[in-house]
């Protein structure tokens, strides 16, 4: 694309595509994050070779092949490490970890709550599809109770994970929850984690076609959606249903579900959203809502500002330099801690 020297290049979808075969199965839930991602990197007014995207193993892993950009495939459950030697070494980056509920939250369930509670400015992708598609059908750290697969024939015995759950209780500065085919609701999730300035969290309820098809239409389903999922909007009453007839009061900890107009219940009395409050405590409340007794919230569970864990490091160096220079790496090997060894 051709564009006048010295001005900013403008960028469009196509500019994020490369053109490679995407090998994915047909209809999977992958295709529409990816296309949100091609739609959304162009808007932000950040040069194309400033973007990187580091993945694990999965099949939402083979992200980083189908976006014109840098990135790396990386290891198994490893990327958020990756991820976060390369924002320290390259700040300037817009850096993207793409994972999935397996390569997350199983094997790289360590590196997965660490980079929540240091807050490296990482975006973080986690598909969630509820099984490993990759291998074929085995059961997954989010695969419900008594779910039947490949790897549990007679169902799990497991308790699941709640990803926003456990990101919250890491501390993370934003955490976010969408699905697949909501493309607006996907969206504008998306474009507000890359606004954020620290670990922007962000699960997407992903349908593997293969493999677990239909986990999520009672959230996707026209007909029942009103009634199965909460959209959380800040400073927002916790209302939902066909018609924004029910919502959600707290007594104390203990959620319960209302309706509106009966008994004198108004939406004033329902809870309202606060994704900006100091702790993680009420949000976590709110991530519990889990069906069949409660909807499943989708939205911006949490967004506040906080140093970020590449800034405090930066700070950090620069700090140690002015205290006492530069230093020598030939000096740091030869110092107090290294001795030889004679005969």
């Amino acid at each position: 694309m051709s564009h006048a020297p010295g001005a900013p290049q403008q960028l469009t979808r196509k500019d994020f595509e490369t053109g490679l075969e995407v090998r994915w199965c047909p209809g999977c839930g992958d295709y529409a994050v990816l296309s949100q991602l091609q739609k959304l990197l162009p808007t932000l007014g950040i040069a194309r070779e400033n973007f990187a995207f580091i993945s694990g193993i999965g099949c939402s892993s083979r992200l980083p092949y189908y976006m014109a950009t840098y990135g790396m495939h990386s290891i198994h459950g490893r990327a958020p490490a990756i991820a976060t030697g390369l924002k320290l070494a390259r700040p300037d980056l817009s850096v993207w970890v793409v994972t999935g509920d397996g390569d997350a939250l199983a094997i790289g369930g360590n590196h997965f709550i660490h980079v929540m509670r240091r807050n490296v400015d990482l975006k973080v992708i986690l598909f969630n599809n509820r099984i490993y598609g990759l291998t074929k059908g085995q059961y997954s750290p989010t695969s419900g109770f008594g779910a039947v697969t490949k790897t549990t024939p007679l169902g799990s015995i497991d308790r699941p994970f709640n990803p926003v759950g456990l990101a919250l209780a890491a501390g993370a500065t934003f955490v976010a929850r969408s699905v697949d085919v909501d493309l607006e609701h996907l969206g504008g999730v998306l474009r507000q984690a890359a606004l954020h300035k620290g670990t922007a969290f962000v699960e997407v309820y992903q349908n593997c076609v293969t493999f677990n098809d239909g986990e999520y239409r009672p959230l996707t389903d026209p007909k029942v959606r009103d009634e199965n999922r909460l959209l959380l909007e800040h400073g927002k009453p916790m209302v939902f249903g066909k018609g924004r007839t029910k919502g959600i009061r707290f007594n104390g900890a203990v959620p319960e579900v209302v309706t509106l107009g009966e008994g004198g219940v108004a939406e004033a009395d329902c809870a309202v959203h606060d994704a900006r409050t100091p702790g993680t405590g009420a949000e976590y409340l709110v991530a519990q809502l889990e069906p069949p007794a409660f909807p499943v919230p989708l939205g911006v569970f949490r967004s506040v500002e906080a140093p970020t864990y590449d800034g405090l490091t930066d700070d950090l160096a620069r700090t140690a330099r002015e205290r006492m220079g530069r230093g020598s790496l030939d000096q740091l090997l030869r110092g107090r801690t290294t001795w030889a060894i004679g005969e």
